[in-house]
């Protein structure tokens, strides 16, 4: 493990600085790179109808912007692998977050929704820094089981996310204006280009250079892309109830803010997955908490895909409560599984976290596109969006269980001829 690219805070003293004070600052900093995403994503959303006014466009243009957006978000996943293995992560950080604040501030002196629309593509490009590398920083420093509590730790608050940023967003741009939101991610930028070059080394000649690894050989590796299908398949049922639900809410008659206030019972149970998972990880390790999270998130599939499927909805209600526990499933399930993903290849888990950021980006937001081109039959179309990502699910589980792609193959047994010829004459005789 390279632990000489990131500086020391096991120390007692950095300074005047405690060395436990600073490890929760790398805390901090590191819950900070991980929700920058979606910080840049929801701020902004208040601001729709007030950009639209600026620009004398509608709200679809302005819309539109999200969809850049999540393209470069995917994108920029795949490009921070290659290039940490050529500059280190402190520069690669760096470069990220330098793209990022050099395209918020193009957003607040951009004078059309043409020129918004396209440094939010390079906005996002430069956000993929900060949630690819943070993951690597984490798996490369720390042995397994201290990864496993950081992720456990950091994650849940990623699910806060959503619903802070919107509000931040809203009350910034009633004081002053749509602009400044952006203004403020320049300034968030700065800050952590700041802590980046306090919190991570530059790595030099003389330290031990990482091996290059392709994408191709990191998807050869069955236990890394089982935890990985578990992930984006979580994701995908995430998002197959995220996309449609306020179609279903409509249905049954509620307003807007019924709408939004619907969705603090998955964020407040999101996060109490997160610390539940923390705590069964220390009871009973990784595997068995693994089983046992699982068994929570197929017991609440189960529930869904009756009160969507097979009974008739006459209220909201029962599909709300299942969701919500299946929420602090997910909440438990993404540390563990993102962990095993990265300590399979922990000295190059830049372009793991990278190539699996890839995968549950578009997993899920293939899930979402999907779902929202069958949104007008509502609950159905969430129940059967869930029920088939839960056998994603299983099927990464069922893979995360094998060493190779042989192992896989074995289990598989071809058909025998002579033993099936052999069965029909004994069933012929009986």
């Amino acid at each position: 493990m390279n632990n000489a690219s990131i500086k020391s805070t096991e120390t007692k003293s950095s300074g005047s600085t405690p060395a436990n004070l600073q490890y929760f600052i790398l805390l901090a900093y590191l819950a900070l790179l991980s929700m920058l995403g979606f910080i840049a994503t929801d701020m902004y959303l208040p601001a729709f109808q007030n950009i639209a006014d600026s620009f004398s466009t509608s709200l679809n243009n302005v819309a539109f912007s999200l969809t850049t957006f999540l393209a470069g978000l995917a994108l920029g996943q795949l490009l921070y692998g290659p290039l940490v293995e050529k500059v280190g992560k402190q520069n690669a950080l760096i470069i990220g977050l330098a793209l990022f604040a050099a395209a918020s501030g193009a957003i607040v002196a951009s004078e059309s929704i043409l020129m918004l629309n396209i440094a939010r593509f390079f906005q996002a490009l430069g956000a993929c820094s900060a949630g690819v590398i943070w993951q690597a920083i984490v798996v490369e420093k720390y042995d397994a089981d201290k990864a496993q509590k950081i992720f456990s730790n950091i994650m849940p608050l990623v699910a806060l996310s959503p619903a802070v940023a919107p509000l931040i967003g809203a009350s910034i741009v009633s004081n002053f204006g749509w602009r400044a939101v952006f203004v403020t991610l320049v300034i968030i930028a700065l800050l952590l280009i700041v802590l980046t070059k306090w919190l991570v080394a530059s790595e030099t000649k003389q330290v031990e250079v990482q091996e290059s690894i392709s994408y191709k050989s990191i998807l050869k590796n069955t236990r890394y892309l089982g935890n990985v299908v578990i992930f984006g398949a979580c994701s995908a049922a995430f998002f197959s109830y995220l996309t449609v639900w306020p179609s279903v809410m409509i249905k049954f008659g509620y307003e807007a803010q019924a709408i939004g206030l619907s969705f603090i019972p998955q964020t407040i149970m999101f996060i109490v997955g997160g610390y539940m998972s923390k705590v069964l990880v220390k009871k009973f390790g990784a595997p068995v908490a693994l089983k046992y999270v699982l068994g929570l998130f197929f017991v609440c599939v189960a529930l869904i895909g009756i009160v969507t499927l097979v009974i008739p909805m006459n209220t909201i209600y029962p599909l709300l409560i299942a969701f919500s526990v299946l929420a602090a499933g997910n909440g438990a399930i993404y540390p563990i599984v993102v962990n095993n993903a990265l300590q399979q290849f922990s000295k190059n888990a830049t372009k793991a976290a990278g190539l699996q950021n890839f995968i549950q980006i578009g997993m899920a937001f293939g899930a979402s596109s999907i779902v929202a081109m069958l949104a007008q039959y509502a609950e159905m179309t969430i129940g059967l969006g869930i029920v088939l990502s839960a056998i994603g699910v299983y099927f990464g589980y069922l893979l995360s269980k094998h060493d190779s792609w042989d192992s896989v193959k074995n289990n598989f047994v071809k058909p025998d001829p002579a033993r099936i010829g052999l069965y029909s004459d004994k069933n012929s005789t009986d």
